[in-house]
């Protein structure tokens, strides 16, 4: 194929399988991507405008918008302002049957992605020092095999460290140190399989790899919706196979709202009167800037609630950290043979128990707190000077906000965004069931990894995005 045509006929040339294999925004970027690196699209070869490859292959031309914007993201295809979508020389292999390496990852200059925390702020001398000395003082016993459950010292700071930070009810022998949340979830979701549960449900949005993780368990996720006070406890109540529950009350992703304190109430209640269990999952709880942070729904009831967190959104998600603190007969079973799971290594354990025990992580929660703070107000004022009148939310915690848009779909802006070396999350793209009623023109903004100097350079191109997708109309909202 040469540089400078696109084909005619891209419908008889794209394999896209059948529609039972997915969403045709799915299949085209999977058809994409095995004819890239296949070799049966050269490398530097323009791609056709996206609203010509949609009236070829009979779509909407969202989907191709879309297609285009996820191998943007995953480096195989590049896009530049007022110039056509091309295939990156290095997502292609010098042929067909070349073992050349994986195409490098893009990384746009304004990366706003929800879900990262400032991996620049991470405390690496005295993270350094707390894994030199955890290495000299660990004894020959404990250098063997780890407890399924986790490092004893550990345990017990983590749990004097959740009663007095998030108000929860336990002590150190009903928490189980795992390799982050999504290891909690697997474990526990097993445990819930081999336990006679069958569904699960899940928020809506949400995060998709708690659902997904929840599938890999064996159980079906069942999304229920959120509105303005959170999850709707009054349709979990009307699903009878559902015993089982995964959430945020203190800081739902993606909305950012807070579980209120009658739906507090009716979840526990509902979870007594089901014999059911409720997977908290503490996202990003520790950092609320207009009041103190709210309390865990497990201090309510902790003998129905699983309190899951990590130091994922807190530190690092690279440490692998995190924990679970059940009612004892899920705390035997977190830790049982046969839901698996690896804790995270001893060293590693014994290093953030040191930084428990001298209130480093505290001290390093309290300046985070601060920095993402005055990060957040210099971003809400570059949006009110940049995009003046357009509705933020959800900016009360966490390092994420939502920015509705007006008059123009958000893939558009999506879109034109990744053009513009500047990476954005379509709030869509977080849920399971999408209707009329609930689609709606809005970004997910991080700013948790974006360096305050990068701010106004992001809100730029964010407002230069916005401004094309305008004079394009861009696709049709979802």
């Amino acid at each position: 194929m040469a540089d400078d045509r696109t084909d005619s006929a891209w419908g008889t040339f794209l394999e896209l399988g059948h529609p039972a294999e997915g969403p045709m925004h799915v299949r085209l970027t999977r058809a994409l991507r095995t004819a890239v690196t296949g070799g049966r699209i050269a490398s530097g070869s323009a791609l056709p405008p996206s609203r010509s490859l949609a009236a070829d292959l009979g779509c909407s031309r969202w989907v191709v918008t879309e297609a285009y914007a996820q191998l943007v993201a995953e480096g195989y295809l590049e896009a530049r302002s007022g110039s056509a979508t091309r295939v990156r020389a290095q997502a292609v292999p010098a042929s067909a049957n070349s073992h050349a390496d994986a195409p490098a990852p893009w990384e746009p200059e304004f990366d706003m992605l929800p879900g990262v925390p400032d991996l620049r702020a991470f405390p690496r001398r005295r993270w350094a020092d707390a894994v030199r000395e955890a290495t000299g003082a660990l004894t020959w016993g404990e250098l063997g095999y780890p407890d399924a459950a986790g490092l004893a010292r550990l345990r017990q700071r983590l749990a004097a460290y959740l009663v007095r930070g998030r108000g929860a009810s336990l002590d150190a022998r009903r928490l189980v140190v795992c390799a982050g949340t999504l290891d909690a979830v697997l474990r526990l979701c097993r445990a819930l399989r081999a336990d006679g549960h069958t569904h699960v449900a899940v928020e809506d949005p949400g995060w998709s790899r708690l659902g997904a993780t929840a599938g890999a368990a064996g159980l079906v996720p069942v999304p229920v919706p959120v509105d303005g006070d959170g999850l709707r406890v009054d349709l979990l109540r009307r699903t009878p196979q559902v015993r089982s529950v995964i959430l945020a009350p203190a800081h739902q992703f993606p909305t950012g709202v807070v579980l209120a304190p009658a739906r507090r109430a009716e979840l526990v209640a509902w979870a007594r009167e089901v014999d059911g269990l409720v997977l908290e999952d503490d996202y990003d709880a520790e950092f609320r800037y207009d009041r103190h942070p709210v309390g865990a729904l497990q201090g309510m009831a902790p003998e129905h609630v699983v309190l899951m967190g990590s130091v994922s959104k807190t530190l690092s998600p690279a440490l692998r950290i995190g924990w679970a603190a059940a009612p004892p007969r899920w705390a035997d079973a977190l830790a049982a043979d046969h839901v698996g799971g690896v804790p995270p290594p001893v060293i590693d354990q014994e290093a953030f128990a040191r930084f428990l025990d001298r209130g480093a992580y505290d001290r390093y929660l309290r300046a985070s707190r601060l920095r993402y703070k005055r990060r957040r107000d210099h971003l809400l004022r570059e949006l009110e000077e940049s995009l003046p009148g357009f509705r933020v939310s959800g900016a009360a915690a966490g390092f994420h906000l939502l920015l509705s848009l007006p008059d123009c779909p958000a893939p558009a802006v999506v879109d034109e965004a990744a053009r513009r070396d500047l990476r954005l999350a379509d709030l869509d793209d977080y849920r399971m069931v999408r209707t009329a009623g609930t689609a709606g023109a809005t970004l997910v903004l991080g700013y948790g990894n974006l360096t305050d100097r990068a701010v106004p350079g992001a809100v730029r191109r964010l407002a230069q995005a916005v401004d094309a997708a305008r004079r394009t109309g861009g696709p049709p909202s979802r």
